[in-house]
């Protein structure tokens, strides 16, 4: 009998391995796959309007709309945030706190060798944001250095990481654009940068928020002109999901109407959309282009 109720229990395990088998298991499947399956994914973004940001309790921004526009096309529709500093956004992807980065993140070398971004979505310009009339005729970095002013920047952001740091400028970092504005206002920072887009986003959606934003630049370090973008970012072993998006991320932005239905309501223009002039390849190379390429 036990030798009967022995052999019973055998073969329901091997039935049971054998469905599993031929129904897969969710540590079977890609990123992608599982993504689909479920109808959703989730990205991590950092509260930087206008690319990321949440408004009544709802994910919103240029980079959203970007990321449920290609995924939909993916056949995945719903996305699902997670709000991260921007420093810690990388770190929180590699730990899988969420399948992709949607936060408009520039194109960095050392951050290509952390991750795998995407093809490029926004091109950027950096601004300056000081009290109201203390712009002063500033135009870029290198006058707040030569002022010798109080500089905040957002920790993990181009400006803090590259530009400051390049030019020799020691900064307040701060975790997020409103914490940038509020040292600002408050008189801990004479200077605020971060790129145009967002400053100008800030200064046009506060109610009498006492600050004046720069017009756009590109920085330059050394002479040569930081010309950057921003793209989504994935793991590094997940190539299927970044070449998939990828390829719904073109048929968007090779459109420029395509593109400005989507993005357009954030205050991005056709200016901010890519050309093709500069590629991923390049920018995680450091083979930055000049600004008559």
């Amino acid at each position: 009998m036990k030798l009967k109720g022995l052999a019973a229990a055998t073969s329901i395990l091997a039935l049971t391995l054998t469905l599993g088998a031929c129904g897969g298991s969710d540590s079977d499947k890609s990123t992608l796959q599982k993504a689909i399956d479920d109808g959703k994914i989730s990205v991590g973004f950092a509260g930087e309007a206008p690319y990321s940001f949440e408004e009544g309790g709802e994910l919103q921004g240029a980079s959203v709309s970007l990321a449920k526009a290609v995924f939909k096309e993916l056949g995945v529709d719903d996305v699902e945030g997670v709000n991260t500093e921007f420093g810690s956004l990388i770190p929180g992807l590699n730990a899988d706190r969420f399948d992709a980065i949607s936060a408009g993140m520039s194109i960095l070398p050392d951050r290509c060798e952390q991750a795998s971004f995407g093809d490029p979505e926004f091109m950027y310009t950096t601004a300056l944001m000081t009290k109201e009339g203390k712009l002063d005729g500033m135009k870029d970095m290198e006058d707040v250095k030569d002022k010798g002013l109080k500089l905040a920047t957002m920790t993990g952001a181009i400006e803090n990481t590259m530009y400051a740091k390049e030019l020799g400028i020691k900064t307040q970092e701060v975790g997020t654009p409103q914490d940038g504005m509020d040292a600002v206002t408050t008189g801990r920072a004479d200077v605020f940068a971060l790129t145009a887009i967002s400053l100008n986003w800030m200064e046009k959606n506060t109610e009498d928020s006492g600050v004046e934003v720069s017009d756009s630049f590109v920085q330059e370090i050394d002479g040569v002109p930081q010309v950057g973008a921003g793209a989504t970012v994935f793991r590094t072993d997940e190539k299927e999901l970044r070449d998939e998006w990828n390829k719904g991320l073109d048929k968007i932005v090779s459109d420029e109407k395509s593109y400005l239905d989507v993005v357009g309501d954030y205050g991005f223009t056709k200016e901010e959309r890519p050309d093709g002039s500069i590629t991923t390849d390049q920018l995680c190379k450091g083979e930055l282009p000049t600004a008559d390429s």
